[in-house]
């Protein structure tokens, strides 16, 4: 899954894409390069109370969708891959959809009770991420006696709201939300343990990509932090994970490619 960020303020990429038609271009690039999805988001949702100070501001639902059906329209003309929209809101759902989204990225756990009525009317996949706490202050007071357990159990709640919106099942991918009220060390143990989420018998989707838990290991920038990133993407790969999320498309293709070529290697053969 390919990230396109259509913000002026997204801690990795901010600003870069925010011009629709250089959006519409990288978009282009990441399915050249080799994504299975892109996933659009028009409102940064870093989260504040640490490295990222305030976190993101939040944007209204017109603001939110008037960057992203543009883009996503053209898109959706050119390319035949899923279309996933990272958003937290139900009307700015609604639209997508209407727009041609495919699947919906809500890392606020449903906590739009529109959401999961629009999701259920489309009857299409919704990504449920874990976090804890308001954006703006989720990096302080983090406290957890089993951080894999905890989520998992905590996603279970969630799934259960959904399930009682009218979501079925087969509809729901699940997210451990990698930085999200968790952390640095959260984060790794999350990833060291990602097999543990497989007790709740829906895919999983892990989106570790340039996020500051890398810099703690090695400090660097988000651009220089791409070693990191395929790092846990091999964790993800050896943990049964069916989706990573990723900022670097080309070089993830790669290190997936040789990884399953490796694993499928058979000796006496070249």
């Amino acid at each position: 899954m390919g990230v396109l960020n259509i913000t002026p303020d997204s801690f990795s990429d901010g600003g870069l894409w925010l011009a629709p038609d250089q959006a519409v271009e990288q978009g282009l690039a990441m399915a050249a390069d080799g994504a299975e999805i892109l996933d659009l988001g028009a409102e940064s949702t870093r989260p504040g109370g640490g490295v990222y100070g305030d976190g993101g501001g939040g944007v209204s639902v017109s603001e939110e969708t008037d960057r992203l059906v543009p883009v996503l329209e053209v898109l959706r003309r050119e390319i035949d891959l899923p279309l996933s929209v990272d958003t937290r809101k139900g009307a700015v759902a609604r639209a997508a959809i209407a727009a041609g989204a495919d699947l919906i990225n809500d890392v606020g756990g449903l906590a739009d009770p529109e959401l999961t009525a629009v999701v259920a009317e489309a009857d299409c996949p919704i990504v449920i991420m874990h976090s804890r706490g308001d954006l703006p202050t989720m990096q302080t007071g983090i406290n957890f006696d089993d951080v894999s357990r905890e989520v998992c159990e905590e996603l279970q709640q969630i799934r259960q709201r959904a399930l009682a919106g009218g979501i079925r099942d087969e509809q729901i991918i699940i997210d451990p939300g990698i930085g999200f009220g968790k952390t640095a060390h959260n984060n790794l143990q999350l990833l060291r343990e990602l097999d543990r989420f497989g007790n709740l018998e829906r895919p999983v989707l892990v989106g570790a990509s340039r996020k500051s838990f890398i810099s703690h290991v090695r400090p660097a920038p988000p651009s220089n932090r791409i070693g990191g990133s395929l790092a846990a993407v091999a964790w993800a790969a050896s943990s049964g994970t069916s989706i990573v999320r990723v900022h670097d498309i080309a070089v993830t293709r790669q290190f997936l490619d040789v990884w399953n070529a490796i694993d499928s290697a058979s000796a006496g053969h070249t």
